[in-house]
């Protein structure tokens, strides 16, 4: 087993997005991760296309590294078993709301007296020092609650959700970071750790840290109005660039990249324009360096814009068709998009992993688990017999590995 994380366990008793999410970057990174399902499955599994039931297209691809684990957690028997796989877990993950895990037992208190040294990672809507932490949330409501949908309306004209999990998959990373700190923490200390990530929060922080803008300065200053929002981004004009046959994409940043694109597009007299010598020049005319930039780039295909802007080393690529990825040049050659042989689905596509490890890199070890496939070989591992396995996967008796009737 390769990746940094390799010899940690986590259990993933986590549904939908966010925290599948959250558990693939720690399996991709080595771990091994155990996805504790209810009988019925992660509903992702009924999400979109498939070949076959409870195995969609949308589940395959954010829950590869894992091996799933069938359990009824109403049962006595099977919360039993999830106790003895806690004994040996480095990583408790779930994204039940507070009162749910506690009604089961899984809340950071019961699991860490359980395991001292696990660490207990949550997310959830809303932090959990405020009234709002039992509140239910998703994607679209923590885009619009944390001004990213009004955004849309202020560059665009109407608000707008961005055309992705975008909270959701965000939060995930951000739990996935958070757990690897726990970790390196308990690697020096020796302790474990309780993390709480907050879609609200986390989605907030992030989209304020340029936004914040004026309201950043604490105080009454004269002449300062105390504004969020962040005028370039929010500029209706900052938008790909027309060209004659697509669109260019593009940001210069520094002063001397600003002359070189002027220059290199046939109008060195805007460099010494007094609207854009310096940045908060740019910064205060941004709506007339807009128009002036793409009525430049408009009288050219997009190979000469991309050619030019290369010359003069700006940042700067075409617009890329979503549609058209899989088959672009630049990420067939670097392999981002992996074929992969599933037992029962085929031939599958995942992207790649992308942060590279020298010495310990991760690795696409296994596809995403059929439901259940791996129940037998996980309680086998915790000691169970096969009656004491039929026994916890399909009735509610609590059996006890080596046939009594009692779990430890």
């Amino acid at each position: 087993m390769s990746g940094p994380l390799s010899g940690i366990r986590v259990i993933d008793i986590t549904i939908n997005v966010l925290g599948p999410v959250a558990t693939q970057i720690l399996g991709d990174m080595g771990a091994d991760v155990i996805k504790v399902e209810a009988p019925e499955g992660d509903p992702m599994r009924r999400l979109g296309p498939g070949r076959h039931p409870n195995m969609a297209a949308f589940f395959l691809n954010i829950n590869r590294n894992k091996r799933s684990l069938v359990l009824d957690l109403k049962h006595p028997a099977a919360h039993a078993a999830l106790m003895a796989l806690v004994d040996t877990a480095d990583v408790f993950v779930h994204n039940m709301r507070a009162p749910a895990a506690a009604r089961l037992g899984l809340d950071a208190a019961s699991i860490r007296a359980r395991n001292p040294r696990i660490v207990h990672a949550a997310a959830t809507g809303f932090r959990q020092d405020g009234p709002w932490r039992d509140r239910p949330a998703y994607d679209d409501a923590i885009q619009g609650m944390s001004g990213m949908a009004s955004m849309f309306a202020a560059n665009a004209g109407e608000p707008r959700y961005v055309p992705a999990a975008f909270a959701d998959k965000l939060s995930g990373v951000a739990l996935a970071s958070a757990i690897g700190m726990a970790l390196f923490r308990r690697e020096r200390t020796g302790q474990g750790e309780a993390v709480h990530v907050p879609m609200f929060e986390t989605v907030l922080n992030f989209n304020l840290l340029d936004h914040m803008w004026t309201h950043a300065l604490a105080g009454e200053d004269a002449g300062i109005e105390k504004k969020i929002g962040y005028p370039r981004t929010l500029s209706p004009h900052r938008k790909p660039y027309p060209t004659q046959d697509g669109y260019i994409c593009l940001l210069a940043t520094t002063d001397a990249q600003w002359q070189r694109l002027f220059t290199i597009f046939d109008r060195p007299e805007l460099a010494r324009d007094p609207r854009f010598l310096t940045l908060p020049d740019r910064a205060q005319n941004i709506d007339a360096l807009h128009l002036l930039l793409a009525a430049m780039l408009a009288g050219h295909d997009t190979v000469e814009c991309q050619h030019r802007l290369e010359q003069a080393d700006v940042p700067s690529g075409p617009m890329l068709q979503h549609t058209e990825l899989a088959d672009d040049p630049y990420l067939q050659e670097t392999g981002f998009f992996q074929a992969m042989a599933h037992p029962t689905e085929g031939q599958l596509v995942t992207p790649a992993i992308p942060v590279a490890f020298a010495e310990a890199p991760g690795a696409v070890r296994l596809p995403a688990p059929n439901l259940g496939e791996h129940t037998a070989e996980i309680l086998q591992e915790l000691g169970y017999d096969a009656p004491a396995i039929i026994a916890v996967s399909s009735s509610p008796l609590p059996p006890r590995p080596g046939g009594s009737n009692v779990l430890p």
